[in-house]
């Protein structure tokens, strides 16, 4: 199947169709609320990073025999950018900031092509796969860069046949991750991972990303309860400084550890994160939107009689 030359082509081409549907026109409608991009991209790619170091500490002391691949993908999953399109309806389902959503998950996106590889390379410099970085920025470069600002270049001539057709080009992307996932636990299983390290493992990493999410939420909360956002800003600042993508973080993983069997390890944390954000969010979001409509809610009529107002409506007195 020569998953070499297809993988490659496969994270070019996934590149090229995250910057063809980057929405960069719909970006300058949330772009002057500051306080909000600077504490989404700080958490994306500052303070997850940070919390990603205390855990792998903590985990060398709690769990000294923990696989180093298996650490080296926690650190990876740390310094991904945001997802866009989730981010951006998640925040919408719960009627949240969506213009500051759909802004910060963009930049996240464009920020994150050149800030993850370095972030890889200043977290993980013990790594083997990351010992020689200028030929790694090069081909980082040429298979992610280039064909992502190609399909931002190309956006605006074909903007409307992309967004008549976003659910096959979703298909195409997701068939593209779906093979350098099955290629990278092919190598895994014939290097024999699993049979060595058993069930225990893949309990211990879902434990693992469940504690990571849980600090990072809380620490989303803390920092949003400081800074005095609104709810609708903390909704966005929730949304997107939680959520990693899937798309561009299995992408990058094969072009930054190569095709060996320790990547399987590497992309078990991203690929138990993907699904447990969905629907921890999915929970979220269905709460953010019941608390806002109970608020226009009310007892009215002298009767004591209750309905349900509209956002226009007033309650009666």
């Amino acid at each position: 199947m020569q998953p070499e030359v297809v993988n490659n082509a496969g994270v070019a081409l996934i590149l090229f169709l995250q910057g063809w549907a980057m929405a960069v026109e719909r970006m300058k409608t949330g772009a002057s609320n500051w306080r909000l991009h600077l504490i989404i991209q700080g958490f994306t790619f500052l303070l997850f990073p940070v919390i990603g170091l205390a855990f792998e500490e903590i985990t060398r002391i709690i769990w000294p025999s923990e696989p180093g691949a298996l650490r080296d993908g926690f650190l990876y999953l740390c310094v991904l950018p945001s997802t866009v399109s989730t981010s951006v309806v998640l925040t919408t389902v719960a009627k949240g900031n969506t213009p500051g959503a759909l802004f910060n998950a963009a930049l996240s996106n464009i920020l994150g092509v050149m800030f993850t590889p370095l972030l890889v390379r200043l977290l993980m410099q013990a790594s083997d796969q990351t010992s020689s970085f200028g030929p790694l920025l090069l081909k980082i470069t040429l298979l992610t860069l280039v064909p992502f600002a190609i399909g931002m270049g190309l956006r605006p001539f074909v903007r409307k046949w992309i967004d008549a057709n976003r659910p096959v080009l979703n298909i195409l992307s997701n068939a593209v991750i779906l093979f350098i996932v099955y290629s990278a636990f092919c190598d895994s299983v014939e290097g024999r991972i699993w049979e060595h390290y058993g069930i225990g493992l893949t309990v211990q990493a879902l434990a693992g990303v469940i504690a990571l999410f849980s600090t990072v939420s809380l620490s989303v909360w803390a920092v949003s309860s400081v800074a005095g956002l609104e709810r609708d800003d903390f909704i966005a600042a929730l949304f997107c400084s939680v959520k990693k993508t899937l798309a561009m973080g299995v992408s990058l993983a094969q072009l930054i550890f190569g095709t060996n069997a320790n990547l399987g390890l590497i992309l078990l944390p991203i690929m138990f994160y993907h699904p447990f954000q969905l629907f921890i969010c999915g929970l979220l979001a269905s709460s953010f939107a019941r608390s806002k409509r109970d608020k226009y809610s009310a007892p009215c009529c002298s009767d004591g009689a209750a309905r349900l107002s509209s956002p226009k409506s007033l309650p009666c007195h």
